[in-house]
């Protein structure tokens, strides 16, 4: 990987004893934001990493414990369907009681659902595979209908976690779309209602041609097929694949530091620049830096997706921290209660009345 300088690097330094000028102010706080984004995407992916890490470490063997004594119960419960020990409606509970811990195994426990499938096909009148397919269909046709456009998976049997995936995914897709344009609207209407229009106008053309001419600069100066020493043509290829990557994303920043990495310009030359060059190069820092507060957004969300933080909280070490606690919490509740019911059935009497205690509570949820 190349080194990355900060984009203070480029900051347009004030010469002897005389103040910056205001187009050198703004365009240097460009490139302070941007330095700070990109400090804090730094901070939410190494956030992250942290968290799965402690994750891993505090709630997976809470995790496991739990999947062992539920597969302990199914087994326990599976052991007396095969006697004849309970009545009908007893039996009708326990084997409900089974399939759901069964089917519970199965869909997220990963290896501590060994054997639940055969165990939950044997007492449930459908299958999971059957139980699956008509998740996904229900999934589907709701999606579609929000949607209002058909779920294209090219033939693959996606489940209906999958389905749920790709139908929110394009459904924020659409919603992110739909709010860039009217964002954008928004922007060119109060840009027209603004004096100077034109002038901010003839700013952006200059912009782009001042970006499309320095990575044609780079693009000249880089074309590894021109070199023939083989160290310096893969130094090449590697700085166009970077400079390619950036002028996609119209990241300047990027391609005055592969600029001056390949020693094409002179380190003092944006000291230099007049108010109308540095203009134009800070209508580009500003889109960069709007770039990089979406992905900023983005990354925030995933976060929050991925860890299911609660509706409004951000990524942070203290929700995050937070949220540890709350997993490892219901997690060691939910132990103590089936280690309580696996207690209950080592034997027929208590079996019974658990059984009868079970039946009880789901009638007076109904």
């Amino acid at each position: 990987m190349p080194s990355r300088r900060p984009a203070a690097s480029l900051l347009v330094l004030p010469p002897s004893a005389q103040p910056l000028s205001a187009a050198a102010r703004a365009y240097n706080l460009q490139l302070t934001r941007i330095d700070k984004l990109k400090s804090q995407l730094a901070e939410l992916d190494a956030l992250g990493q942290l968290h799965r890490q402690e994750l891993h470490g505090a709630i997976d063997p809470l995790r496991r414990q739990l999947a062992q004594s539920q597969r302990e119960l199914a087994f326990a419960l599976d052991g007396f369907l095969q006697g004849k020990e309970l009545s009908r409606v007893q039996a009708d509970v326990a084997r409900v009681l089974l399939c759901q811990i069964a089917r519970q195994l199965v869909e997220t426990s990963g290896s501590g659902s060994e054997g639940m499938r055969e165990l939950h096909d044997r007492h449930s009148p459908r299958t999971l595979a059957q139980i699956r397919q008509d998740a996904a269909d229900a999934l589907r046709a709701r999606l579609e209908s929000v949607l209002g456009e058909t779920l294209d998976d090219e033939g693959q049997d996606l489940s209906a976690e999958q389905l749920l995936r790709a139908g929110m995914s394009r459904l924020r897709r659409a919603q992110e779309e739909q709010q860039d344009k009217k964002r954008e609207a928004a922007q060119a209407k109060r840009e027209r209602k603004k004096p100077g229009a034109a002038l901010r106008q003839t700013e952006q053309h200059d912009a782009d041609t001042l970006l499309r001419r320095l990575f044609r600069q780079l693009a000249s100066a880089l074309h590894p097929d021109r070199e023939t020493d083989p160290q310096a043509r893969l130094r090449k290829t590697a700085l166009m694949s970077e400079a390619n990557a950036a002028y996609e994303k119209r990241d300047l920043v990027t391609l005055l530091q592969i600029q001056s990495r390949a020693e094409l310009a002179d380190p003092a030359a944006v000291h230099k620049l007049s108010d109308e060059r540095l203009a134009s190069l800070t209508l580009l820092l500003k889109a960069q830096v709007a770039e990089l507060e979406r992905e900023r957004a983005g990354r925030q969300s995933a976060l929050a997706d991925e860890f299911d933080l609660p509706e409004g909280l951000s990524p942070n070490a203290n929700t995050l921290l937070q949220n540890r606690i709350d997993q490892a919490r219901a997690l060691e509740a939910e132990l103590a209660d089936v280690e309580h019911d696996l207690e209950q059935v080592t034997n027929g009497v208590r079996l019974k009345r658990w059984l009868n205690a079970q039946r009880d509570a789901v009638m007076r949820e109904r």
